[in-house]
């Protein structure tokens, strides 16, 4: 058994403290015929920390596409060639998807818009919608609408939005390689502000854009420091018309390792299967993830890219005997 395995059972297992940037890029580094330990470790770590429950999430754009911003991995930046244009959701279809995520059993819903922060008619349709799903859906509203002011964060807290979700991306070291029309540290601020608030943070980001073992073993580090309640774990599905869309999809027992390693550096974090799981793992790696760490999954599409049938997923749970969380365990 390699070191960083005893290591990791040791205090990660033991005493729930995640491991730190070097321990996290031995895990990520380990030899393949080592995976199937590490995934293990990892599950063991999370049944202790989080429970055997599965948090279960639908998400929904309200604004799609049209972003002034440049991130190189997203087909809703209005600065590439990509093929999706600005479309804007009304809140009876805002309300229907509710309904239909939560006839799914799921207990998030997240709502989200591609804008560099929200203007005042955003916020509006936000108010709006929002009131309009709590009072005939029983599910739980979440948000992604970009960058915040001090005053956007307390509207959002106001309205009963009880998470809320910016992804740092990737570490702070390549961040600027990925997205130059604002900072990483200006993601930092909101999530600072959202944290500060009261609301669950929710802060994951992409593997797979063309950063380094080690930036990806440093980005662990700056999530755990952060202590998101959740993250998300995308993996990039490289999208025609942007910078990053002739990339390679991550191999899946890279994407597993990474699984692990994010688990052993966050024990007691939700960890969210979300983008690129399908075109990464495929469904026997999918499966490999769920019994290597993960503990949450969105359910049915994404934003611009299509995944899984939600019945798949929870047909795969069952089979797992893995129990959906249910919303009056929540409230």
């Amino acid at each position: 058994m390699p070191e960083i395995l005893d290591q990791a059972r040791a205090q990660v297992l033991e005493t729930g403290v995640g491991l730190d940037e070097a321990g996290v890029l031995a895990v990520l580094t380990l030899p393949d015929e080592h995976l199937p330990a590490a995934l293990q470790l990892a599950h063991e770590v999370r049944m202790r920390w989080c429970g055997p429950e599965v948090e279960v999430e639908g998400i929904v754009s309200l604004k799609t596409g049209g972003c002034p911003e440049d991130c190189h991995f997203c087909s809703q930046s209005g600065l590439f060639t990509s093929p999706v244009r600005s479309v804007w959701l009304d809140i009876p279809s805002l309300v229907e998807a509710a309904k239909q995520t939560a006839a799914t059993g799921a207990t998030e819903f997240c709502i989200v818009a591609a804008v560099r922060g929200p203007d005042a008619r955003l916020m509006k349709q936000m108010r709006e919608g929002v009131a309009a799903i709590r009072a005939e859906v029983d599910i739980q509203v979440a948000a992604s609408l970009g960058m915040l002011t001090q005053e956007q964060v307390d509207e959002l807290v106001d309205m009963g939005v009880h998470r809320y979700n910016h992804n740092l991306e990737t570490c702070r070291s390549y961040f600027p390689t990925v997205v130059t029309t604002h900072s990483w540290e200006e993601r930092w601020e909101t999530l600072r502000m959202v944290r500060e608030s009261g609301m669950e943070v929710c802060c994951g980001g992409i593997l797979g854009l063309g950063e380094t073992v080690e930036q990806r073993a440093e980005f662990a580090a700056q999530l755990a420091e952060l202590d998101p309640h959740e993250v998300p774990l995308n993996f990039l599905n490289p999208r025609p018309g942007t910078p990053l869309g002739d990339r390679p999809v991550v191999e899946g027992k890279d994407a597993l390792r990474a699984i692990a390693a994010f688990r052993l550096a966050m024990p007691r974090t939700i960890l969210r299967y979300a983008g690129g799981r399908e075109i990464t793992l495929g469904d026997l790696g999918t499966r490999d993830g769920l019994l290597g760490g993960i503990n949450a999954v969105i359910v049915g599409n994404y934003l611009t890219t299509l995944g899984r049938p939600a019945t798949e997923d929870l047909k795969l749970l069952d089979d797992l005997k893995m129990p959906v969380k249910a919303l009056s365990a929540t409230l």
